[in-house]
């Protein structure tokens, strides 16, 4: 894996760009020709998850920070997305502008903490920030505990386009799905990105050349947290539903998963891992808790074939940067 995110670190060249954009255009093709032969619910549901690994992405691939609490900014958006439109009747565009605003302010106060520390330290950190979350959704009052928060409405988006209309819906969350992927992408390649995989390959140096790399982490930390608010607050509208599942330690497992199986610090791995796993737990459903352990499976197969990812290792035969 840290092959796919060493190559990262390379600016992007002229051909490198060209390549990037014909991916960008192929991968936004697919998933707006899908829905005349895939369910559109699975497919609004694996563009929510890849935004959310893509978002987890950024903080590990390019920054180096492992957190396995990720699912706390995922699940808090969804909750605060689907009260504000359900008790609040906020339209859904102010609903998920209110749960990415939470997780953003979330993200603030748990980077704050957790940046102090480095590796496992920092990792063992957001995982106990996301158990405290965790229990908080679960005896809060507005979150309806076990049950959640059922029948959330879609409503009108800008008070113009109905939601109920699975096509209207379809197309605001391929919107949503890819400005965060290009905004994603733009922050690797910019300035502020430069610094934030020089800090990954050498934070000692970073901090010699004058960075103040806390600063940095701490803005990479609350982009990634907003970025997966903004997934959990969509998903929330699509599947009308926010539950425990959304922020329990599971899906904080999963994104890990989803990121490493397409490549870590690469832009598109992400994608293709999300989608590969929702697609599993979706098709595989009939198997019950035996789908656990397909994933399983799987997982082991691609760290020992795949070391950087199957992205990554793609990138690597096509000697490309994607």
């Amino acid at each position: 894996m840290a092959g796919a995110a060493h190559s990262a670190t390379a600016p992007v060249t002229g051909d490198a760009f060209r390549t990037q954009a014909v991916a960008f255009v192929v991968m936004a093709a697919a998933f707006a020709l899908a829905p005349a032969v895939v369910y559109p619910v699975f497919l609004m549901k694996a563009m929510c998850f890849a935004l959310f690994a893509c978002a987890f992405n950024l903080l590990v691939g390019y920054v180096g920070l492992l957190s396995f609490g990720h699912a706390m900014f995922f699940g808090m958006a969804s909750y605060v997305s689907a009260h504000a439109a359900k008790v609040w009747g906020l339209p859904p565009e102010l609903a998920i502008l209110a749960g990415t605003a939470t997780s953003a302010a979330l993200g603030m106060v748990a980077g704050a903490i957790a940046i102090r520390r480095q590796g496992i330290y920092f990792a063992m950190i957001t995982l106990a920030l996301s158990q405290m979350v965790y229990f908080f959704c679960l005896q809060a009052p507005f979150t309806g505990g076990e049950d959640g928060i059922q029948a959330v409405p879609q409503g009108m988006l800008f008070g113009v386009f109905d939601l109920k209309n699975t096509a209207v819906l379809y197309a605001t969350v391929l919107a949503v799905f890819l400005g965060g992927f290009l905004f994603i992408y733009r922050i690797i390649h910019s300035p502020f990105g430069q610094v934030l995989k020089a800090i990954r390959e050498n934070e000692p140096r970073a901090v010699s050349l004058g960075y103040s790399v806390d600063h940095y982490k701490l803005i990479a930390f609350v982009l990634s947290a907003s970025l997966a608010g903004l997934a959990g607050a969509t998903k929330a509208i699509v599947v009308q539903l926010a539950s425990l599942t959304d922020v329990h330690w599971s899906m904080s497992g999963e994104v890990v998963l989803m990121s490493l199986l397409g490549g870590l610090g690469t832009i598109f791995g992400p994608v293709l891992g999300a989608v590969t796993i929702i697609a599993m737990q979706n098709y595989l459903a009939q198997l019950g808790s035996w789908v656990t352990i397909v994933q399983g499976v799987i997982f082991v197969v691609c760290v020992l074939a795949f070391r950087r990812g199957i992205v990554g290792e793609f990138a690597r035969l096509i000697k490309k940067q994607l």
